[in-house]
């Protein structure tokens, strides 16, 4: 009996015998290290390098264009803030989360590796598992919730091209966010996402570009047709905030740090996309100005479209889906079906592509990262797709109300791990990563800590959660004071700035294997595979260039740069 359960270990750690369920470059990747190296999950080839400047300025509207955040402004000016007040807090906090999204990416766009294989660094080739995990489990879930609100968009398509479907008998019960007819526009809105998951993410560029097009039309189409109906833009838009004194100045400071808690996801993952970087500086100023703005101009356009429905219909509708369902009810003609046609297609459009953007692609990343020796991230996209439809979240969303405030909370788990990640990169590693070890169990890697895990990371993330899990838990439904309520305002700087100061003296007290002097900076310019360095090296000696964005690859020991040994050349290398 001993001898099986040994043989089945044995044949789990070495793999299933199938080659052709294996992933690309993990062909020869035995034992432990089958846990942690694919071609997907190493850093990118040059080729796939292909997102610019430009790229990245559009990536946002792709990826912030949804439903949602045509109206997040409601919920501050209905505690009584105005409508401008509600928009340039949360502008504030984006700005304030685009500063940590650059720094905590820049990891990516140097290496080109994603959040999983970052996190190995920190906290260890095996230690970077949970992390990981829990990021693929939170994407998965989202990516539900978003399919939920592409369905509302396809069933308003639907609804345009035929009145039965709001005739169709419901069977889906009073827990469920969506009836028998918007399940129709789940499925569709499911099949057309799984249809755009075949493309490579590095040709998605020309999807991102066509993106921001579908958002512009859309907007302006929707903006130009609600507002003439209405006469002008509503009272909305001018009307006076009611809050005063202390409570108008606490709902300022809660709203501008929501603007940032509530886009701590994008903090977390900054490597996943910014991996894709033509050059490691293009994602400076596309995050920069790129994240904030994109949610600036669709909150006013959705707040400004909203405001124009208390004169259409009498009342404040935010959602831009129930507005369109609402102006086509009432007025079934030809021409109003066909305007909510089309503008619920671009929103159909927008909803997928920004699923795949924040969903889809981060948790590919994460399946991959978890199991390489057998799944790509193209394969982790599908898994993410299934598992996303199987958890039901019509039924989430539906009659779970402590779910919700879970999902809105989270940023307590985030905001710890993204300052161990922001700690080990700048301060301890100061900006050096020995790319080799991030893929071996060897116990010599630098990255092997104990037994593959870093019990400095663990601490630093524990203990950064500790100051704001009273405020978790009173926001899931248990009674907290008022101060403890208002101290969770602070939850994600406060998160972020413990477990970094807790890392950082973790590793003063007890230094790892790999930790460099505040006085050395050893960032490389560009990584750059070895196999490839080869190629560009003759390039530049044929050419009498210097690619920048190609030079590097300083990860790997013992590599030369036209001849001369990357360790004799680090002032040239090292940027």
């Amino acid at each position: 009996m001993s001898n099986m359960a040994t043989n089945l270990i044995r044949r789990f750690r070495e793999g299933i015998p199938a080659p052709h369920l294996q992933a690309k470059g993990a062909e020869n990747v035995k034992g432990e290290d089958m846990w942690l190296d694919n071609d997907d999950v190493r850093p990118l080839k040059l080729a796939d390098r292909t997102w610019n400047l430009w790229t990245y300025l559009t990536f946002w509207f792709s990826a912030t264009a949804t439903v949602s955040n045509w109206y997040a402004a409601s919920s501050a000016q209905a505690l009584g803030l105005s409508m401008w007040e509600s928009v340039g807090t949360a502008f504030g906090g984006q700005v304030l989360i685009a500063i940590v999204i650059v720094f905590n990416g820049r990891a990516g766009a140097k290496y080109h590796i994603g959040y999983p294989i970052l996190n190995r660094a920190s906290f260890g080739i095996f230690g970077a598992w949970w992390p990981t995990f829990n990021r693929a489990v939170m994407a998965i879930v989202w990516n539900g919730v978003n399919a939920v609100q592409g369905a509302q968009c396809v069933y308003v398509m639907l609804h345009a091209l035929t009145p039965h479907i709001a005739n169709i008998p419901n069977v889906m019960g009073k827990g469920s966010a969506l009836d028998s007819g918007g399940m129709i526009g789940f499925a569709v809105f499911w099949v057309l996402t799984c249809c755009f998951l075949v493309i490579p993410v590095p040709k998605m560029r020309g999807l991102v570009y066509a993106k921001l097009l579908v958002f512009v039309v859309s907007a302006i189409a929707m903006l130009s047709w609600t507002l003439h109906k209405a006469g002008g833009i509503g009272p909305v838009a001018s009307q006076p905030g009611t809050a005063t004194g202390s409570k108008r100045t606490w709902l300022l400071i809660r709203f501008f740090l929501l603007g940032a808690a509530n886009c701590a996801t994008f903090a977390s993952n900054a490597a996943d996309f910014q991996r894709y970087a033509t050059k490691p500086n293009d994602v400076i100023l596309g995050n920069i100005i790129g994240f904030p703005l994109s949610n600036l101009i669709v909150s006013i356009i959705g707040n400004l479209v909203g405001s124009s429905s208390q004169i259409v219909f009498g009342t404040l509708i935010w959602s831009p889906l129930t507005y369109l369902d609402m102006l086509q009810t009432s007025s079934y003609t030809a021409g109003n079906r066909a305007g909510c046609f089309f503008i619920a297609a671009c929103f159909t459009y927008s909803a997928i592509f920004s699923s795949i953007f924040e969903n889809s692609l981060p948790a590919g990343n994460d399946i991959a990262a978890l199991f390489p020796k057998y799944l790509t991230i193209r394969k982790g996209f599908f898994i993410c797709a299934v598992v996303s439809f199987a958890i039901n979240p019509w039924y989430l969303l539906g009659s779970a109300s402590i779910f919700i405030s879970f999902l809105a909370s989270y940023q307590i788990f985030l905001s710890a791990i993204t300052g161990v990640l922001l700690c080990h990169y700048y301060i301890i590693s100061r900006g050096y990563l020995e790319i080799h070890d991030l893929y071996t169990s060897c116990p010599n890697g630098a990255y092997h800590y104990f037994h593959g895990w870093n019990w400095r990371a663990y601490l630093a993330y524990i203990v950064g959660i500790i100051p704001n899990f009273y405020g978790f838990l009173n926001n899931m439904g248990v009674h907290a004071p008022l101060g403890v309520t208002k101290a969770y305002y602070f939850a994600y700087p406060i998160g972020l700035a413990v477990s970094f100061f807790t890392y950082w003296a973790a590793c003063w007290i007890s230094p790892p294997a790999l930790w460099f002097p505040l006085s050395e900076w050893r960032e490389p310019k560009d990584y750059v595979r070895p196999e490839e360095q080869v190629t560009f090296e003759i390039l530049d000696w044929h050419f009498g260039t210097e690619r920048e964005n190609v030079s590097g690859g300083v990860a790997e020991k013992g590599l030369s740069e036209k001849g001369v040994n990357v360790a004799d050349k680090t002032d040239e290398v090292l940027g």
